[in-house]
């Protein structure tokens, strides 16, 4: 049975030795009582809850996966889910980062993303039950009126009832303007919702009392297209006005996708009758207010992946530290044993640093990408959160993309070290290269994750927001320029620096031409922009561990390590990626249909 050990001290050297995370939080009000205690407190007992209560249920939740009673429509999820999800309840831990107006705790986003990678690595499909919840509290935080926000914000906050999104339908796709769905306004200012949606996450279960559904839908004189949608709130029980349920909606699960992997997830076919639900924001505006939340969807994905990818690593390590097989090259490693331990082997340190390697660089990315969002929220200077705005909106399709990309990568290494072993269920290593899988095709796919980048966030704008954080690296290329034990990092980071700044504007003139150019290179250009990225968090955690690692502790020698290798050994990815996006649209084109 696979292991799990909250990566702590990696998450503490982050937050504190690298971000400064409480300086910048204490900068804002809502957060201006913020210490590290208090932050390493909470991580703490997270991580209990993440290893003890969830993680023993990752595997036997995978083999029994949910069950449909398809007389009732209701679903039962895996032994041991409700129970848990009982103690989450009970914790608090669904109010972390939630409003205190609505009953929340009030912490920090960045507090709550790192509590959500130990729930990711211990059991991501139990942790995409409450996950999705805090995607429709802050879409109803955001755009709800006032009785949504009072009638359904505390019960989500609490965790007495969960959230899910309900987009695509079976015919749809990532392309919600085809859409079908109806909503037929009523004389009461509800509507009347009839439609079928798929591929709808925790969309029926049994570990809360009520589920409330955020339902894209189509008014009857709404325009063709995605500018044509309108978003509803349907909960599966109507709720009276003093909040206590009521009748039973006609919103219910026809059939539970069987999937490659979650299998404790209940992905559910929903299919609403008539169900009564209220608009939520503008009519015909829904797309931009669900948007609220399929951005927090693909951050969540992105943490998915992440907390996959440490937990893969973890476990592959500790079998290469004890699987005895063959004698290392250049000599016995382990004389006293017939053979050596697989780990002096080069190859499967190699699988074992990449995964150490995107574990690490994504941890920071997302803990920064995370202060942003908590700087974008809760800042009372007007320019910074428009700043920070931009640079979340520019690093999300990376966070979805690449942390999945890295994932798959890393997850199969992962199962490799195994050998034979890899491949057998009771080892648990498949079953994360399975649900690894799943994450590049979520909250839309990893090439419609590129178009948006490349197209919408960095051309779109004339590479407005690439800028922003263009001169974040600079500025620190800048201050390290001649510090000569940063060289080995800073020269790399302003090399590839220099080399996107080039791409970006060739993509840029080759598409006043050609739209289609975008589409050529767009998955490769998110690759470069994704190492673009890692590169200059490494350069940041190895500037400090090069100045810690006097004090003898090992974890810095580890980083510098790390850092060495990511510099050495995937960073390089980039020259062949350039090559391929710069080859353009022809090869792909030249290829008449009929010949496929």
């Amino acid at each position: 049975m696979p292991q799990y050990n909250p990566p702590l001290r990696d998450m503490q050297f982050v937050m504190h030795e690298v971000l400064h995370v409480v300086d910048e939080l204490k900068m804002l009000p809502a957060h201006a009582d913020i210490d590290a205690d208090t932050i390493n407190a909470v991580l703490e007992e997270g991580g209990k809850f993440a290893s003890q209560v969830i993680a023993p249920l990752n595997q036997s939740g995978d083999a029994e996966g949910c069950v449909l009673d398809k007389a009732t429509h209701e679903v039962k999820t895996p032994a041991g889910f409700k129970a848990a999800y009982a103690k989450y309840v009970e914790g608090g831990w669904p109010s972390l980062s939630c409003d205190p107006a609505y009953g929340g705790q009030g912490l920090p986003h960045v507090v709550n993303q790192s509590f959500y990678e130990m729930l990711n690595s211990s059991n991501q499909a139990w942790t995409m039950y409450p996950g999705l919840s805090h995607g429709a509290y802050e879409a109803l935080h955001a755009h709800g009126s006032d009785a949504q926000k009072a009638l359904y914000l505390p019960k989500l906050t609490s965790g007495q009832w969960t959230g899910t999104m309900c987009l695509t339908e079976p015919h749809c796709g990532t392309d919600l303007g085809l859409l079908r769905t109806k909503a037929e306004p009523q004389a009461d200012g509800s509507y009347k919702i009839t439609g079928a949606k798929i591929f709808i996450s925790a969309g029926e279960h049994d570990m809360a009392e009520n589920i409330v559904h955020l339902v894209l839908a189509r008014l009857p004189d709404a325009p063709a297209g995605s500018k044509g949608i309108s978003l509803f709130v349907v909960p599966k029980f109507n709720v009276n006005a003093d909040g206590t349920l009521g009748s039973r909606n006609a919103i219910y699960c026809a059939g539970l996708e069987h999937k490659m992997g979650i299998h404790g997830n209940a992905t559910a076919q929903i299919v609403l009758d008539g169900a009564v639900g209220t608009l939520v924001g503008q009519p015909n505006k829904g797309l931009a207010a669900m948007f609220v939340m399929m951005n927090a969807a693909r951050l969540g994905v992105g943490m998915q992946s992440l907390g996959l990818t440490e937990v893969a690593y973890q476990n592959a390590v500790a079998y290469a530290k004890e699987r005895i097989q063959m004698r290392s090259l250049s000599g016995p490693k382990n004389p006293d044993q017939p053979a050596d331990t697989i780990i002096v082997h080069p190859d499967v340190r190699k699988m074992l640093l990449t995964a150490r390697a995107y574990a690490e660089g994504g941890r920071a990315l997302a803990m920064w990408t995370t202060l942003m969002i908590d700087k974008e929220l809760s800042s009372d200077d007007e320019d910074e959160r428009a700043d920070c705005a931009d640079l979340v909106a520019l690093i999300t399709p990376i966070v979805k993309a690449f942390f999945t990309d890295n994932a798959w990568i890393a997850t199969s290494h992962c199962m490799q070290v195994f050998g034979g072993h890899g491949y057998i269920r009771e080892w648990g290593m498949e079953q994360f290269v399975r649900d690894a899988r799943i994450n590049m095709i979520y909250e839309g796919t990893n090439t419609i994750q590129s178009l948006d980048l490349l197209g919408r966030k960095v051309l779109a704008d004339n590479g407005k927001k690439l800028k922003k954080f263009g001169k974040l690296v600079t500025d620190f290329i800048e201050e390290e320029g001649t510090n000569e034990a940063m060289q080995e990092f800073i020269n790399p980071l302003a090399d590839i620096g220099d080399k996107v700044t080039k791409l970006t504007t060739e993509l840029g003139m080759k598409a006043f031409g050609n739209a289609d150019e975008v589409g050529a290179a767009a998955v490769d250009y998110l690759r470069v922009c994704g190492h673009l990225v890692f590169a200059y968090f490494w350069a940041r955690m190895a500037k400090v561990a090069l100045e810690k690692q006097a004090g003898g502790d090992p974890f810095y020698k580890a980083k510098l390590a790390t850092a060495r290798f990511y510099y050495a050994k995937l960073l390089p990815e980039t020259a062949g990626l350039i090559r391929t996006a710069r080859a353009g649209l022809a090869p792909l084109m030249e290829m008449e249909e009929a010949l496929f």
